[in-house]
């Protein structure tokens, strides 16, 4: 089986998600299967159908979340020493060497990417091209407009 790299956060909000799935939504989505039972007619009861049909969606993501769970490789890396090396997990500060922007980027697991809160993929363009490098690096990266060169600014083991 292929382990998957996962964040602290990201195991956690996954771990969540679960529990909600399991000790609400699950009971929840039983009583309204019950209660559209008792309506009659299950050929012609759209609630219990749209119920079930809920409840198999539900069922699908739970056991979704328990793979991933059961595959990840959980890194932690506020325990890793600081070496100035962009690792899985760390926050990245880079500058674009031609327009001196700067942005700042959490590398995560492909699960807790979310480009809104500043985490990418690990196995984005930009995390690949940063991985391995130390700050002060220059590294280049293939982007849909060209190629674009980034210092690293900071790393950070948040």
């Amino acid at each position: 089986m292929t382990k998957y790299p996962m964040t602290v956060q990201g195991a956690r909000a996954l771990e969540e998600e679960l529990a909600h799935l399991t000790k609400v939504v699950r009971p929840k989505l039983s009583q309204d299967i019950g209660t559209a039972r008792e309506l009659g007619d299950l050929k012609e009861n759209a609630e219990y159908h749209a119920a079930r049909e809920q409840q198999g969606m539900v069922e699908a993501r739970i056991r979704d979340i328990e793979g991933r769970l059961q595959n990840a490789v959980i890194i932690d890396v506020t325990t890793i020493a600081h070496t100035g090396k962009v690792i899985f997990g760390t926050t990245v500060e880079i500058a674009n060497c031609e327009t001196d922007e700067s942005v700042t980027y959490q590398i995560v697991g492909e699960d807790e990417a979310d480009i809104k809160l500043s985490k990418i993929s690990v196995g984005s363009p930009i995390a690949r091209a940063l991985v391995g490098k130390e700050e002060g690096d220059v590294v280049t990266v293939k982007t849909p407009s060209g190629l674009v060169e980034y210092e690293i600014v900071e790393v950070r083991h948040l």
